[in-house]
């Protein structure tokens, strides 16, 4: 079983009429070897994906809004994400109990009846004794670890730059993605992502095409990719790399759940990401 998962949930979650969108699923051993990746549709799907693959102390990296306790507006943890990134131009959409953005939280219902854990804290994370999911947002990834080069702002490797003539802003996204991923292959991380282990994530290599939906699917499962790295680096690197956000006892918080786990999001960080300490 692999030791870490990375899920790049469809936050919807379709309807009879109109399947939910793909998610990108990534399992990674702890040597940074793929051992599986793909896509699925639908909480359920994903779901027994996940129970096919869960060791005893897996480490589940979700992107999606898992615990979500706000009525409205959004929840702290996004809002610290557009505070301590937003130089990178990364922000969080905002999520609450009236939002259709909850496959986040039925997905970790899900998980929570198949004896999967919520880690909200690094110690949690560490004194796990069985399988853990937690939340995630690659863009703080990319962002946050500073061997990938991303100093001045984030790759835009996802949507369109509607600055940009249609034709261009394809172009300009395409060669994003590419130089992405070929920084992903070739820069030294620690813990190491080893993306030419599986045929599928090996063939993210390929030289992106402008078509749309082509570039979605190819983007989702490289998000998965990145979420499952992140659950490693998180239990490689702990605090010193990584924060918590939405967790600082100093700042405003969400209310917990009725499990007791608060919403949170886990980013690697810079020194100058952090919140200044006093």
């Amino acid at each position: 079983m692999s030791a870490y998962l990375g899920v790049d949930l469809a936050w919807g979650l379709g309807t009879d009429r109109k399947p939910a969108n793909e998610t990108g699923l990534v399992a990674m051993a702890e040597d940074g070897t793929i051992t599986d990746a793909g896509w699925a549709r639908g909480v359920d799907a994903v779901t027994a994906w996940i129970a096919a693959h869960l060791g005893e102390r897996s480490l589940i990296a979700v992107d999606a809004s898992l615990v979500v306790t706000n009525p409205t507006g959004i929840r702290e943890a996004e809002r610290q994400v557009g505070q301590r990134y937003g130089r990178w131009k990364v922000a969080a959409n905002p999520t609450n109990l009236a939002s259709a953005a909850s496959a986040g939280a039925r997905l970790l219902e899900r998980l929570t009846a198949l004896g999967v854990g919520y880690a909200d804290s690094t110690a949690t994370m560490r004194e796990r004794t069985g399988p853990t999911v937690f939340e995630c947002y690659p863009y703080t990834t990319l962002v946050g670890v500073e061997e990938l080069g991303y100093d001045v702002e984030r790759p835009r490797y996802k949507r369109l730059d509607l600055k940009l003539p249609p034709a261009t802003g394809r172009a300009r996204r395409a060669e994003a993605f590419d130089d992405l991923v070929d920084r992903l292959r070739t820069t030294p991380l620690d813990p190491p992502l080893l993306l030419d282990t599986h045929p599928l994530t090996a063939g993210l290599a390929d030289a992106s095409v402008l078509h749309g939906p082509t570039h979605k699917h190819r983007e989702d499962l490289l998000d998965g990719a990145l979420c499952a790295w992140t659950a490693a680096f998180w239990e490689r690197h702990g605090d010193d790399r990584v924060q918590i956000l939405g967790a600082d006892p100093s700042l405003p918080s969400d209310p917990l759940d009725e499990a007791g786990g608060r919403p949170v999001i886990v980013a690697p960080a810079r020194p100058s990401q952090r919140r200044p300490r006093g």
